[in-house]
Order: structure tokens, then C-alpha cells, then sequence
């Protein structure tokens, strides 16, 4: 599997994380491992722009979209989430993202950000990334951005000053708002979860 190179910070991390659960790992900016990998992991801390900014010079935008379509494997990580919707907006600029995910990512809502620390999500009942974790299970956040979340379309919802999207899942395609590579035997529970749908 490729943890995606565009030159955001926690790749290192991610890749520990997911090394911990199994995975062979490749950390890469190479487009043609990330699109041939059996799962790609978009990375991301930082803001939406510059995150956006360095996916748009490496034009790994379009391989992401190919894996999606094709239905293959593609996991975001808290930016790495947000830059797969369709906008993200910061201090009044808007940027466009990849554009896999319906909505636009703006400033929560909340009398204290960023929202950093531990906290509990409502994934859906048939979630396949939180099957056999407890409803009470923390995961940890550092953010104070995030999309609207969707429980129609299955979001895991999490809270802070107002109900946000702190997971999805669509078919091949999923994302945590939350880190799981910070988020102890949890975040590692998820990650295998993950790593059993890849084929």
C-alpha cells in the first residue's frame, strides 16, 4: 500500500501506524505506485489550501479520482478527509478539493478551537472502519475545520460545538476526520478494519 507523498507532515506516523497493524507500506509521491497500490492513504495536517497546493503540483488529484471511480481503495486522514470534498473554505478563501466527497469543509461552529483531543463518534450500525470498536471508543481530533456530516449517506457523526462529519465511508472509499495513527489500540482496531477491505 501507498501512503501518499505531496508533502504534508504525518507520513511518518501514518506509515508506523499502519506498519503496527500488518501493511506493507511505501511512503511515495510516485503517481503510478499510488495508482497500482491495492490501497492509497491521503495524508494531510496543516491547512486545506496548502494541502490542496501541493496534491494539485503533484497531480495526484486525478489519481485519486481514477481509484475512486474504479472503486479501489482510498483512505483520508483528518486534511487528507477534508481535501476529497468538493470546497474547502479558510479566513475567507475558498479552494477547490478533489471533489469525491459531496460538501464543503468551513470553520466549526464552537466556542473553543481547535477541537484537540479525545472524543467519542456515532459511526452507523453496518460501519465496516468501527465494527467491534465500543460505542464509547475516543478517538483523537486536532482540527477546527470539518464537513457537515451526512447520516443519510452513512457519516459517523462526531460533536464539538456542532455535529460534524468524523468519518465516511462509501464503498471503497473512507476517511477519518480524527487521526488514527494518534488514536491508540482504537486507531489501530480501524486501521486493521481498513486493511481487511483491501483486495
Amino acid at each position: 500500500m501507498v501512503v501518499l507523498d505531496y508533502g504534508s507532515g504525518n507520513l511518518r506516523s501514518a506509515e508506523r501506524a499502519l506498519v503496527r497493524v500488518g501493511a506493507d507500506v511505501t511512503v511515495t509521491a510516485d503517481l503510478t505506485a499510488a495508482r497500482d497500490a491495492d490501497g492509497l492513504v491521503v495524508p494531510g495536517v496543516g491547512a486545506y489550501a496548502a494541502c490542496m497546493a501541493g496534491i494539485d503540483a503533484l497531480g495526484a488529484g486525478d489519481v485519486v479520482r481514477a481509484r475512486v471511480a474504479a472503486g479501489r481503495p482510498v483512505l483520508g486522514i483528518c486534511v487528507g478527509m477534508q481535501v476529497l470534498y468538493e470546497l474547502g473554505e479558510e479566513h475567507g478563501v475558498r479552494t477547490p478539493g478533489i471533489g469525491v466527497l459531496a460538501g464543503e469543509v468551513r470553520r466549526l461552529a464552537a466556542p473553543i478551537l481547535p477541537h484537540m483531543g479525545w472524543n467519542t463518534v456515532r459511526p452507523p450500525a453496518d460501519s465496516v472502519l468501527f465494527a467491534g470498536l465500543a460505542g464509547d471508543t475516543r478517538f483523537y481530533f486536532v482540527h477546527s475545520y470539518a464537513a457537515k456530516a451526512d447520516p443519510s449517506a452513512g457519516d459517523t457523526v462526531g460533536e464539538h460545538g456542532e455535529p460534524f462529519a468524523a468519518a465516511v465511508e462509501r464503498g471503497a472509499l473512507a476517511a477519518t476526520q480524527f487521526h488514527p495513527e494518534k488514536s491508540g489500540d482504537a486507531g489501530a482496531h480501524l486501521l486493521t478494519n481498513w486493511l481487511a477491505t483491501l483486495s
